[in-house]
């Protein structure tokens, strides 16, 4: 399980969506959230869109591996589509912030390598949230308003970039899943094979 987390406008979602078009060994854990859609977006491809209520069964019901408020809407993982990437043997890639991180590192520390991208700067950070397009004013000055406690938490992560270009960022986040891929507690058919080296095969 691969996280990128950041405040937001730093990146991350970006980074993602060139790293599932360039990994076909990497699939997209889908959020469930209770926010609205945002133009452009679409249910079941960006995220999954349910109402409050809809959210609190799926909590009851012990369906979500993580879940957190965010700016006054909540977020949440389904847990049955990431087991079944995992199991079918694809990497799964999360686009979540720290809170859902750390529920994550609680449930499966071993199985999760986090990842955290850093803005070049706070004045960057605002540029690329006013010129996205998607918020007003007022939501722009909030998400900048939080973004100081967000970067409280890079310290947690395994891996910290700062997101300079998207080029640059893609390609740290590629050599960390190779790296880690590599592993070798990661490589579970290693052992079979070492010993039919041994034994001259």
């Amino acid at each position: 399980m691969l996280v990128l987390s950041s405040p937001s406008g730093a990146g991350k979602t970006t980074i993602s969506r060139h790293l599932l078009e360039q990994d076909k060994n990497l699939s997209l854990s889908i959020s469930v959230t209770t926010r609205p859609k945002r133009p452009g977006e679409s249910n079941g491809e960006d995220y999954l869109f349910v109402d409050r209520e809809e959210f609190n069964l799926m909590i009851n019901r012990g369906e979500l591996l993580e879940y957190a408020k965010v700016f006054d809407h909540y977020y949440g993982t389904p847990e049955k589509p990431v087991l079944d990437s995992l199991s079918s043997g694809h990497d799964v890639l999360f686009d979540i912030d720290w809170q859902g991180t750390q529920q994550l590192a609680q449930k499966a520390r071993e199985d999760l390598v986090s990842v955290f991208v850093l803005p070049p700067s706070m004045q960057e950070l605002e540029r690329r949230l006013i010129s996205r397009k998607q918020d007003s004013s007022e939501t722009v000055e909030f998400r900048m308003s939080k973004a100081a406690d967000e970067l409280s938490h890079w310290a947690e992560y395994d891996y910290v970039f700062v997101n300079n270009s998207i080029e640059e960022s893609v390609t740290h986040v590629q050599s960390i899943l190779n790296a880690e891929r590599l592993r070798r507690r990661r490589q579970l058919d290693l052992t079979e094979f070492v010993k039919a080296l041994r034994e001259g095969q």
